[in-house]
């Protein structure tokens, strides 16, 4: 009995701190409905459809809000990549490369009310191949998508701050 009364005394104590998740301060920053719009990149088309679908995701997973068409969406996001590196991490005994780490830059642009808000984000994502192995383009694209997740991640966690700074 006391420690269901000192659980509950602990529950009331945090629920009535004003604890609000990234997510509620990003949806202040972006409304309801958002847009998005990922540039072709013309050296590398298949990762364009890689990040878009990342964005996509996070859009209805982070910011809580609908995905709309262009021309009903308070926000519109426009995001290019900016580069993706392979970087080797680490050698085997022979100096083979046994591990990478891939980094993806990318350009956001929220569009909101004819006023653009430019964003630089990255993400990076590492993992390991076979010694003497080349990445195979099914490492290569999970290796996108990770790096491309994670700085759409990054790109959450800004607007969210400024949502926060706003309150």
């Amino acid at each position: 009995m006391k420690h269901w009364i000192l659980s509950l005394t602990a529950l009331i104590f945090f629920a009535g701190c004003g604890y609000q998740p990234a997510s509620h301060f990003a949806k202040g920053v972006m409304g309801e409905s958002i847009s998005t719009e990922v540039v072709v990149s013309m050296e590398d088309p298949q990762n364009t459809v890689i990040i878009k679908d990342a964005v996509d995701t996070a859009v209805i997973t982070k910011f809580r809000t609908a995905l709309v068409p262009k021309n009903s969406a308070k926000t519109h996001l426009k995001i290019a990549i900016a580069s993706v590196q392979f970087i080797p991490l680490r050698y085997d005994t022979n100096g083979y490369v046994i591990t990478y780490r891939t980094t993806v830059v990318l350009h956001i642009d929220r569009i909101t009310n004819e006023k653009t808000v430019p964003y630089s984000s990255h993400g990076m994502y590492d993992f390991v191949i076979e010694p003497n192995a080349i990445i195979t383009d099914q490492a290569r694209f999970e290796a996108i998508r990770q790096g491309a997740q994670k700085g759409i991640d990054a790109f959450v966690a800004q607007v969210a701050a400024q949502g926060a700074n706003s309150h």
